[in-house]
């Protein structure tokens, strides 16, 4: 069973930053790819940015130039660093992963999400 266990979320002013942690355990063979989505209220689940386990990156427009997303491939984690917030950034993201897992029969490639993880930015 693979879990995935994110942190980081909170209330920040405009302008501030955060960082998003996303960590996976369980029966993990290996790392496609990772990465982060959020879902407003009352709008549908949108990408913010994704990476490979080579650190290819893939970033939602209004994305670009203020997040910046890594991965640590050693310690499965994921992570989103946060600039400049605005209050549309208000939203609960969530944390993606495509995972090659151990099962009984071999191995599996999987997709995996998260719990989810306020993040508000307000004055």
């Amino acid at each position: 069973q693979v879990q995935l266990v994110e942190s980081g979320g909170g209330l920040v002013q405009p302008g501030g930053s955060l960082r998003l942690s996303c960590t996976a355990s369980g029966s993990i063979f290996s790392i496609n790819g990772m990465g982060w989505y959020r879902q407003a209220p009352g709008k549908q689940r949108e990408l913010v940015a994704t990476i490979t386990s080579g650190g290819a990156t893939n970033y939602a427009d209004s994305m670009k130039g203020r997040f910046t997303i890594s991965i640590d491939n050693a310690k499965n984690t994921v992570y989103l660093q946060m600039n400049s917030l605005k209050p549309e950034d208000t939203a609960v993201y969530y944390c993606n992963a495509d995972l090659i897992v151990l099962v009984a029969t071999g191995r599996l490639l999987d997709d995996y999400w998260g719990q989810g993880t306020q993040v508000t930015v307000s004055s």
